[in-house]
């Protein structure tokens, strides 16, 4: 696929800042006073599974503690894993203070549900938990790749159908099915209702009055006209969320930290030729006193130009660990699939 110039290419890769953000990690614990734990994803990572076994390994290596503060940063992603990274949590402390400075989305805003105290920065908020699925017989977007597909949006297109038509303007299913396949619907109506059943399951790891975990629950489910609409803790509290302000000292300190993520996460990039280039990219980290554990994509991209998109090759994307011995700094693939 590459010729022997672009062999000789110097790949790019991003920076590794483990020794800056481990001396803002160790700040913020001396100012907080309880063991801290980071959660960082790039917008192009995800809360996942494997994060779950990530997670682990940093739980393993500090220990239990009375009392963890988790600072949460990320977009989205899997319900089911949230619940499996609470879960986690909870075998490793008694009281669980979510810290979120910034976008804490979809997923995450689930992970932020698990704890005990949610303090939010003046840029923080959470969204809606209404889950959308990219199906394999999802529509395909200009470039070919699969979309989600939200239950939010099926309803509301076959809402709009109905005002809009008379009654003999025949069933909307049936224009609908020939855009979005049955089965796509029926899925998304099940991965609906998990999205109400996973969050009264994960507030009532702290909430014991199971009808307001469920007050609770169907309102982020249900209760917003869009999934990125912006919950700022005023409306967090509103709805029944013990919700806080952050400390202004501990949010300033927090988004330092930020940046130096965002700065390990950005894209490098080497370009071959017009049809292939190199992808180096740190998409999810979760960091703690000692230990930074983060998932790299490292893989060749080729254009498909007969399929219109881009395909993956030569993938070495891995799991990798920096941990301190003393004064040394151990680094280690992590295996976990």
């Amino acid at each position: 696929m590459k010729n022997n110039s672009t062999r000789r290419l110097k790949i790019k890769k991003p920076p590794i800042l483990f020794s800056k953000t481990q001396k803002i990690v160790a700040h913020i614990e001396r100012e907080m006073g309880v063991r801290f734990l980071a959660y960082w994803t790039s917008p192009n990572g995800s809360v996942c599974d494997y994060d779950v076994m990530g997670l682990y390994e940093v739980l393993s290596h500090l220990g239990p503690s009375s009392e963890i503060a988790l600072c949460i940063k990320s977009s989205g992603g899997s319900g089911e894993a949230s619940l499996r990274l609470i879960h986690l949590l909870r075998q490793y402390t008694e009281r669980l203070v979510a810290v979120v400075p910034l976008e804490c989305a979809s997923a995450a805003t689930m992970i932020a549900l698990g704890a005990d105290e949610i303090r939010m920065g003046p840029l923080a908020y959470l969204t809606a938990i209404d889950t959308s699925i990219r199906h394999e017989l999802s529509p395909v977007d200009i470039d070919n790749e699969l979309v989600s597909v939200s239950q939010d949006e099926l309803l509301r297109v076959i809402r709009l159908w109905k005002e809009a038509s008379s009654q003999n303007e025949g069933n909307p299913y049936q224009t609908l099915f020939q855009h979005v396949n049955p089965l796509v619907i029926g899925a998304v109506d099940r991965i609906s209702s998990l999205s109400l059943r996973l969050s009264e399951e994960i507030l009532s790891f702290h909430i014991s009055d199971m009808k307001k975990a469920e007050r609770i629950g169907r309102q982020l489910s249900e209760g917003y006209p869009s999934h990125d609409y912006p919950i700022t803790l005023r409306e967090a509290k509103r709805i029944g969320l013990n919700a806080l302000p952050l400390e202004q000292h501990i949010n300033v300190l927090l988004l330092e930290l930020n940046e130096l993520y965002a700065e390990m996460g950005q894209r490098a990039v080497t370009d071959y030729d017009e049809f292939n280039y190199h992808s180096h990219e740190i998409v999810n980290i979760l960091e703690g006193a000692g230990i930074q554990i983060f998932f790299q994509n490292d893989k060749d991209w080729h254009y498909r130009k007969e399929e219109r998109r881009w395909v993956s090759m030569n993938d070495r994307s891995s799991w990798h660990r920096f941990e301190k011995a003393g004064r040394k700094v151990v680094k280690s693939v992590l295996h976990i699939r």
